[in-house]
């Protein structure tokens, strides 16, 4: 299917942007009571399923595991994931859902990576995120340090780092690293700042973005979720043939 379906207009398109093509959402926060996603299996099952009907074939979802707020181990993910599989079950929902985790690049990071029990979405790519007010000191270090052992580095939502919103080179020196770059589709929307949308069209200009994910986390985050498939920027993105969540299936 074609992805720009009619022109411009007043900021956004007049049609919904198909989404099939994506077939992976690589990145949400629906496994319920394990870190500031679902508060429930209805939410979870809601969103799921309004997910399929936007044409994708495979959520992995990514639970947060951060030292200070977030300790979850691989298990508690996964036994999660079984309550969000046999709910969908029950309800009918026809799709395949996995979870890896959004890894927080903090001073915990290192112990899990020791531990070699790494949740990756497939084929060792890994989504980690940078603490929002500091990035860490050692984060070229980090990245090495998972590179050298095989993993492919993911940074989710580049875009919202704000530390980093005067200095594009930042940027530019972690894709000269081998860094992926995905997206928040809602950050388009403005929902998060008016500096993270501008970076994230910026980072889409200058083809720097790898993969696009949801980031949902509650039914608010789905009507913003829903509103950027209407936005010029989202279209081009995915017509650009650069993006790599099919590879995620």
């Amino acid at each position: 299917m074609g992805f720009f379906k009619n022109i411009f207009k007043s900021g956004s398109l007049s049609e919904m942007l198909d989404i099939s093509a994506l077939k992976v959402d690589m990145h949400s926060h629906l496994i319920p009571g394990i870190d500031d996603g679902v508060s429930d299996i209805e939410t979870s099952v809601f969103i799921i399923r309004r997910l399929k009907e936007l044409g994708y074939e495979k959520i992995i979802t990514t639970p947060h595991i951060m030292a200070d707020m977030y300790q979850n181990e691989p298990s508690d993910i996964l036994s999660g994931l079984e309550e969000v599989k046999k709910a969908l079950v029950s309800q009918n929902i026809n799709i395949e859902v996995a979870a890896a985790a959004e890894y927080c690049l903090d001073d915990g990071f290192d112990a899990h990576l020791k531990s070699g029990n790494i949740l990756t979405l497939k084929d060792n790519f890994i989504l980690v995120e940078l603490p929002y007010f500091l990035p860490p000191p050692d984060l070229y270090d980090k990245i090495f340090e998972l590179q050298i052992n095989n993993y492919k580095v993911v940074i989710a939502h580049p875009e919202r780092y704000m530390y980093w919103y005067d200095d594009f080179s930042k940027f530019e020196d972690l894709k000269s690293r081998g860094v992926y770059f995905q997206v928040n589709m809602i950050s388009l929307s403005g929902n998060y700042s008016i500096q993270a949308k501008k970076l994230a069209e910026k980072l889409i200009e200058n083809n720097m973005i790898d993969f696009m994910g949801s980031d949902l986390h509650n039914n608010a985050y789905l009507d913003y979720f829903q509103k950027s498939l209407y936005l010029p920027a989202l279209h081009k993105l995915v017509n650009s043939g650069e993006i790599k969540n099919h590879l995620l299936l």
